[in-house]
């Protein structure tokens, strides 16, 4: 079993940036892949980042590319989603996820993630 909890969600103004952070417990963090996935009310939840299990390969979605990056602390156990250039699209909750420890790939479909925490709220304003 691995635990996540979710923070650093806010209200931003379009343009600015957030950090959001999601502290791993229970079962080795590091043998797991993560990702990040946000949803808005009546829809979907959407693949945003996801990121291997050494950390050395990463993925993301067009929207998010070159304004999103994942990165992950081992030691810490610790999943970051760095979010610059927000636009008001990007309003949503965000959620970390993690596969289970035997999946090495890292995948885009959040029914392949088996641990999810609560989630976060980003509000970006116009």
């Amino acid at each position: 079993q691995v635990q996540l909890v979710e923070s650093g969600g806010g209200l931003v103004q379009a343009g600015g940036s957030l950090r959001l952070s999601c502290a791993a417990s229970g079962r080795t963090y590091s043998n797991n892949v993560m990702g990040w996935f946000r949803q808005t009310p009546g829809k979907e939840r959407e693949f945003v980042a996801a990121i291997s299990r050494s950390g050395g390969s990463t993925h993301y979605a067009d929207s998010v590319k070159g304004r999103f990056t994942i990165s992950r602390d081992s030691a810490k156990n610790t999943l970051y989603l760095q979010m610059n250039s927000l636009k008001p699209e990007d309003t949503a909750v965000y959620y970390c996820a993690a596969r289970r420890s035997a999946l090495v790939a890292v995948t885009t479909t959040p029914g392949e993630y088996t641990y999810w925490g609560q989630g976060t709220a980003v509000t970006v304003s116009s």
